[in-house]
């Protein structure tokens, strides 16, 4: 008889299927892609599905989980259901010829109670799946056949020629495969193996499981010890259940994506031999960016504090930012959402208006992984976006183009950065005209007291100074041409916003400090020259882990973005405490389903301005820090 129950589906009709709808299709479970509708196949040792069509990622709920679960369960009873029914059709044809029966039928008296069995009953239909229920039907508890008086040898030949096909019928599918598979195994054996073999068993194990014998004793064996991570898991994030194991095989999967095998030899990249001499150079400038090798990656993140958990997070971000990429090459804080592949999906549009601001954000975490238009899994992204920075630059160095509000100069300063990190780490000589003039009208923009802000030439604040101190100091990396002067004058603002000694730092003199705009400061500090025995700086640390940690309730990607890099640099106990913080509260808080999966909710500080564009560039930055600059005080020695 046909299966019933090849396409039924959890929750609604097959006829009109919706992305959170799940399925039946002979033995797979299927499920709609949220982003195309296109079927996918569910993996159930993972709980997950892959689109074919748009690589959209969908991991199952603990409620969807139980629905298959049940749902296969009720299934195997009706095909177990149909066997029996099969075979009591079967017999049927042979029960006149049952003496006994025949007996109890024409004297009406009833069958033996230890001759009759009852075929099992579906469980009831419930909301996410209606078994089709059977009757109950008596079932012979012995084969009529074998009831049969012995009479001729054919005849017996023939009923034990019809009970073995009776038997291969009801055999499952597996068994008869894995019986024909062992037998062919075992042919080829003696087709290879000739003459005499030192060890001639072998030994075939036809299931897995968790116990084994070892000197007579029964051992569990960890089904996570067959699983081998590159970067290291947090104790508190091992798996202890099926499905957070699922999860994590999963991350470590996703997390390789931004790794380059460290026996691979490109042309684009300097030799493994000329990276670790330039980690190891006591001039902190020059290795700025040397720690971004993506064939270095577990080393740095394993070294700096990272997880399995921090790369896969910055992986989906990476992915989600492809996904509004337009394409010009651009990105958009206020309109990210209408893109070809997110059609709206998104919330959390920015209030702000500055394509160029949106477009340096987003290149910035790219870079970052050692992602770039000549090396990576993200050259096509990087290249549009930078080929859409350069034909968007005004001739005299301006990168703010199409910025409104107050966006100008923090657009410019994050181009600066990019182009600038972009030729220190290709030396593209396409880069270098662009980004040496990008800096030129950095040194034209500050104001006569050492500030920036909103304009050229005006008075300026901590907020916009950073931004442009980082750019600078990216230059410097990439040995271009930063003026002295212009640093020196960025020193004398610094002094004139300082409170404590260069402890605290307020937006602007004669205010009041706050956490963040001393995160800000506190980092151009460091670039700036301050070593790390300065005791305005020491001061300043304890003040941020003291009284500031991350807190998940009060979320700052700004705040988090400089002070990350703050305690970084610093390193010790206090980065030790601030980065389990900081991790934790960035993972945990990543979008996980959905078009939005891979993204930031923006909450706090300039997030609700910038939007979820923003939020997620940011929160990438920071999750990227144990390779995207390397530590000013310390020198490092990579195997």
């Amino acid at each position: 008889m046909p299966d019933q129950t090849s396409a039924v589906a959890i929750g609604t009709s097959t006829d009109s299927r919706s992305p959170s709808d799940l399925w039946l299709d002979g033995n797979s479970v299927m499920c709609a892609c949220p982003d195309c509708q296109a079927p996918m196949s569910i993996r159930l040792w993972l709980m997950a599905a892959d689109c074919w069509q748009c690589g959209c990622s969908v991991e199952l709920t603990e409620q969807q989980e139980r629905e298959i679960q049940s749902v296969l369960r009720v299934k195997q009873r009706q095909v177990d259901a149909l066997t029996q029914t099969t075979v009591i059709e079967e017999q049927s044809t042979d029960a006149h010829n049952d003496p006994q029966r025949d007996e109890a039928v024409h004297s009406n008296t009833p069958i033996p109670a230890a001759r009759l069995r009852e075929s099992p009953r579906t469980e009831p239909s419930s909301p996410s799946f209606r078994a089709r229920e059977h009757k109950r039907v008596p079932l012979p508890n012995k084969h009529p056949r074998l009831k049969r008086p012995a009479g001729p040898s054919n005849l017996l030949t023939q009923t034990r020629r019809r009970s073995f096909r009776d038997w291969l019928d009801q055999m499952p599918a597996w068994l008869v495969s894995l019986l024909f598979h062992m037998a062919l195994l075992a042919l080829l054996a003696l087709l290879i193996f000739e003459g005499d073999v030192e060890d001639p068993y072998i030994t075939l194990s036809t299931e897995a499981n968790r116990w084994r014998e070892i000197g007579g004793q029964v051992h569990i064996q960890n089904p996570d010890d067959t699983i081998h991570y590159d970067l290291p898991l947090p104790e508190k994030d091992a798996p202890k259940t099926p499905r957070q194991r699922s999860a994590i095989v999963r991350a470590n999967q996703i997390a390789r994506e931004l790794r380059i095998d460290p026996d691979t030899v490109l042309p684009q990249l300097s030799s493994l031999r000329q990276v670790k001499q330039t980690l190891r150079s006591d001039n902190s400038v020059r290795r700025t960016l040397a720690a971004r090798d993506p064939r270095i990656r577990v080393q740095m993140v394993t070294r700096e504090g990272g997880t399995t958990l921090t790369e896969a997070a910055v992986a989906r971000g990476l992915r989600w930012m492809e996904k509004h990429q337009d394409s010009d090459g651009s990105w958009s804080l206020h309109r990210f959402a209408e893109t070809q592949a997110c059609r709206g999906r998104c919330r959390n549009h920015g209030s702000l208006r500055s394509d160029s601001a949106a477009t340096a954000l987003c290149l910035l975490p790219y870079l970052g992984a050692g992602q770039t238009h000549q090396v990576g899994l993200y050259q096509d992204v990087v290249s549009k976006g930078l080929r859409w920075l350069l034909q968007n630059q005004l001739e005299d160095g301006n990168l703010s183009a199409g910025s409104q509000q107050n966006t100008a100069m923090y657009a410019h300063g994050q181009g600066t950065i990019v182009l600038c990190e972009a030729f220190a780490l290709t030396r593209d000589e396409q880069l270098r005209d662009a980004a040496q003039r990008s800096v030129d009208f950095i040194v034209y923009a500050q104001h006569h007291h050492g500030g920036w802000r909103y304009r050229p030439g005006e008075q300026g604040d901590t907020s916009v100074l950073g931004w442009q101190l980082m750019a600078l100091q990216s230059a410097r990396a990439a040995e271009l041409d930063v003026p002295q002067e212009t640093l020196d004058l960025s020193t004398a603002y610094l002094d004139s916003v300082q409170y404590d000694d260069g402890a605290l730092y307020a937006y602007q003199p004669d205010r009041q400090p706050t956490h963040v705009m001393t995160s800000e400061a506190l980092l151009c500090r460091m670039y700036l020259g301050w070593t790390k025995d300065y005791a305005g700086l020491d001061q300043g640390v304890k003040f941020l882990i003291g009284s500031h940690l991350p807190n998940r309730k009060a979320p700052n990607f700004y705040y988090w973005y400089y002070a990350t890099q703050v305690l970084h640099h610093y390193g010790g106990k206090s980065w030790d405490k601030w980065n389990i913080q900081m991790r934790d509260i960035l993972v945990q808080s990543q979008a996980k389903r959905g078009h939005e999966a891979g993204s930031w909710k923006p909450k706090g500080g300039h997030a609700s301005q910038g939007g979820r564009l923003y939020s997620t560039a940011l929160a990438v930055c920071t999750l990227e820090v144990y390779y995207r600059h390397t530590p000013i005080f310390r020198q490092l020695e990579i195997d």
